[in-house]
């Protein structure tokens, strides 16, 4: 990983040195293994849980690290370089805590906030449904009132964590008109609840993605985060934060690919020479590494938009646009570097462009960050950073 980080505090700094140490001890010797026989990390969530990492963004009170979003996207960043699937789940983690903390009441912060920030939970994060994946607000799974609590029935698909976590943010139609939307936090162990089969992905396959059904579980009414008809802005606030989120794993992901490429190129050799002193190849690995400075500044500048409170969303799609698409060229390109080699599963790079894939399709596709992006140019409210006046 690159040595020139502009870190805003030493104590940060010394937090993402430990966050590498960890990863490179215990995470990286179990990734491939566990890719390959799609077996989900549980114990890594509960080793990074209990590091303090799983709540990172929010504030010691309730139990989180209260670390700013430029910090913690780059830890982000470190784990998606060594394990994609692990830093996917750490961001996921995040986000399904995203309407308790934001929306919920004092009582429910306390009660149940310490606990999903403290390390030995995991959530997940339900709004997605099989025929609205990129159209939250045409959900068919409804929470029907029903005495002092809720009825909750639908199917929620492409779960990250499905089967897996302690808890599920979800999002289901309390009203017929098309915004009648809220939240509520589910227990796993809840009647009525369950997953399908983990959906067979290529790649990513150490996390398990699957289909949640709802058969009429109930939740009491003290589980509705925030007010009625308020989780559809719930949902699409939290996917501001997550979209940071993956656009970090994202470029760790990529930086990964770039440093084997880079490896490689120095080792080997053809017609006498390193291949890295070709200059064709030479000049695949400088756009690979152009790709990957460009995306790392590009969402630390929404981070540090987000971290002094300044509207961000845009930068947000932004971000995970270019990172994901500079991802998938990355990946591309290391496969490419590495020849015959680099489609063999001898090497990582060939995983590396498989988990690239992916993260040009969740937390919104590439295609509605566009849209995103394009509604604000027309609206007048794509930001430009000016200077701080203090």
């Amino acid at each position: 990983m690159p040595a020139r980080r502009l870190m805003p505090t030493p104590e940060a700094a010394d937090l993402l040195q430990l966050v590498r140490d960890v990863s490179a001890k215990e995470l990286l010797p179990a990734a491939a293994d566990a890719e390959a026989t799609e077996r989900f990390p549980r114990e890594s969530f509960r080793t990074l849980g209990r590091m303090g990492l799983l709540g990172l963004p929010y504030p010691e009170k309730v139990g989180g690290g209260e670390q700013p979003y430029e910090v913690y996207l780059q830890v982000l960043e470190e784990l998606g370089s060594v394990w994609a699937s692990v830093g996917v789940g750490v961001s996921v983690h995040a986000l399904s805590c995203f309407a308790l903390f934001t929306a919920g009441t004092e009582e429910q912060r306390q009660r149940w906030l310490p606990e999903m920030l403290g390390g030995e939970l995991l959530g997940a994060y339900c709004l997605s449904e099989p025929h609205a994946g990129s159209d939250p607000a045409a959900m068919r799974t409804r929470a029907e009132r029903d005495g002092d609590g809720y009825v909750l029935t639908g199917a929620k698909a492409w779960t990250t964590h499905g089967g897996q976590a302690d808890f599920y943010t979800v999002m289901a139609r309390t009203g017929d008109e098309r915004g009648a939307i809220s939240c509520f936090l589910v227990p796993a162990d809840a009647e009525g609840l369950s997953s399908d089969a983990p959906e067979r992905k290529m790649g990513l396959t150490g996390s398990s993605t699957t289909t949640m059904r709802f058969d009429g579980v109930r939740v009491g009414v003290d589980r509705r985060i925030g007010a009625e008809g308020q989780g559809l802005r719930l949902a699409l606030a939290a996917l501001d934060s997550g979209r940071l989120g993956i656009a970090a794993v994202a470029t760790g992901l990529a930086q990964a690919a770039l440093d084997h490429a880079v490896a490689y190129a120095k080792d080997r050799e053809t017609f006498g020479r390193r291949i890295i002193d070709h200059q064709g190849l030479a000049f695949v690995l400088a756009d690979m590494e152009a790709a990957v400075q460009s995306a790392r500044a590009t969402y630390l500048a929404a981070a540090r938009l987000r971290d002094r409170g300044l509207p961000f969303a845009t930068e947000a799609s932004v971000a995970k646009l270019v990172c994901t698409d500079n991802a998938m060229k990355v990946t591309t390109d290391a496969v490419q570097v590495l020849g015959g080699y680099g489609y063999t599963r001898d090497f990582p790079v060939e995983r590396f462009m498989r988990e690239a894939k992916v993260m040009q399709i969740f937390e919104g596709t590439n295609q509605i960050q566009r849209m995103v992006i394009g509604r604000a140019l027309d609206k007048g409210t794509s930001a430009r950073i000016e200077a701080d006046p203090a």
